[in-house]
């Protein structure tokens, strides 16, 4: 398998993401991809997807994955039957962090317990 094929699902999540400025190179048996992500959770995204197939420490891919913007770790479109708990347990894998989501939030969250499909929140670097 060449190792392009390998790492197939990366480019594919990059492209899923709108990862601008991609660059995508085969050098030797390494692949070298370049891009920029929106947001550090994006970022993350894509990290989380090279060592899901390359394993904690892979040798054949180098990849220089930078963020355009780094105020916020993410910003979320609210989906409906989403709370506020339901987002903080998916970006920081604590339900009990909704209150810094929130507190984010402010300018446009009266309530933690009232949020609204198609909101979108400012989900805070961790």
């Amino acid at each position: 398998m060449s190792v392009k094929a390998k790492y197939q699902g990366v480019l594919d999540l990059g492209e899923q993401l709108g990862i601008k400025d991609g660059n995508v190179t085969v050098e030797g048996d390494v692949l070298k991809v370049k891009g920029q992500a929106n947001t550090p959770y994006e970022k993350d995204l894509m990290w989380d997807k090279i060592k899901q197939l390359g394993g904690e420490s892979p040798s054949d891919i180098k990849a220089n994955i930078t963020v355009e913007d780094d105020s916020v770790y993410h910003r979320h479109v609210v989906k409906s039957g989403e709370s506020l708990s339901k987002i903080a347990k998916h970006y920081y894998g604590d339900a009990m962090k909704y209150k810094a989501i929130f507190e984010a939030n402010t300018g446009i969250l009266k309530n933690p317990d009232v949020i609204h499909p198609d909101q979108v929140l400012v989900i805070p670097n961790k």
